[in-house]
């Protein structure tokens, strides 16, 4: 006998019932499971990505107002936080249905990929118009461990790759170890971006140090940021996964974005690290 699919896991549990009552039940949630589409949540989400980047980047850099850019991270990070765990307990644990999560998730890797171009044109125009590169104050960065941080990330793509391909074949307890498999890979990276960025600063070499470290903690930071969203998305899956509770379309969705920050941190580690 062939294993059940996940999906299946989902739908099944509750007894044969009866076929009318059945396709009554599966019409009134057609009608319904798709209403995290039209969720609130991203409009909160923005807004709470206003006070948290750069509203408090103005204040505090352009306006020197320490106080009130507290006040703005104050503001952003919670609803940052609260936004993205209402929209993601939204769309996880529905029924599977197609939706706009696979089609969609291009276009808005297309529009990050575009304020990363912005990054990069910005450290081209600046590196290709200094004279003396890098800039005094800027200590010796290793590339040793950058190198490490993307052999972590090319095998977080394999896993998330096996994941995926375990949970199209039915086969749960794959599909989860991959993807914890995954989860330990990208809070290893980020452990790994911490440990750096305190080493660096230790050494005197911060945000404001001079234009090189300004370019440097913007980037890697940005990704950073990348990282720890798709390191989120895959706890917000794996939880409900863990009861039996999935979308298929949302594993899909969520492992695209994590190939896009795999291929975006090569720009990053040669642009940033090796060429400097």
């Amino acid at each position: 006998m062939s294993r059940p699919t996940i999906e299946q896991e989902v739908t099944w549990g509750a007894g044969e019932g009866s076929n009318a009552s059945y396709a009554a039940s599966r019409e009134h949630e057609s009608e319904h499971s798709l209403h995290w589409e039209t969720s609130p949540w991203p409009l909160v989400l923005t807004i709470g990505i206003l006070f948290l980047l750069p509203f408090s980047f103005s204040l505090y850099f352009v306006y020197a107002s320490p106080l009130m850019a507290m006040l703005s991270l104050g503001i952003g990070a919670p609803l940052t936080v609260i936004s993205i765990a209402g929209w993601i307990k939204e769309g996880v644990g529905q029924k599977d249905e197609p939706g706009y999560a696979v089609g969609a998730m291009p276009f808005f890797i297309l529009a990050e990929a575009f304020i990363f171009i912005a990054f990069f044109a910005g450290y081209w125009i600046v590196r290709l118009t200094s004279s003396y590169w890098p800039p005094e104050g800027t200590p010796e960065i290793s590339k040793t461990i950058p190198l490490i941080m993307t052999g972590i990330l090319v095998a977080s793509s394999f896993t998330i790759h096996h994941s995926e391909a375990r949970m199209e074949k039915g086969d749960r307890s794959g599909f989860l170890t991959w993807l914890i498999a995954t989860i330990i890979l990208g809070v290893v990276f980020m452990l790994m971006t911490i440990s750096e960025y305190s080493h660096l600063m230790a050494e005197g070499f911060n945000f404001k140090t001079n234009i090189f470290s300004t370019a440097y903690y913007s980037i890697t930071g940005f990704h950073f940021s990348h990282v720890l969203v798709g390191v989120g998305m895959f706890i917000c899956i794996l939880i409900p996964a863990l009861m039996g509770r999935m979308s298929k379309s949302f594993v899909k969705a969520a492992s695209m974005y994590w190939h896009f920050v795999d291929i975006i941190w090569f720009f990053v580690v040669t642009q940033v690290y090796f060429w400097s």
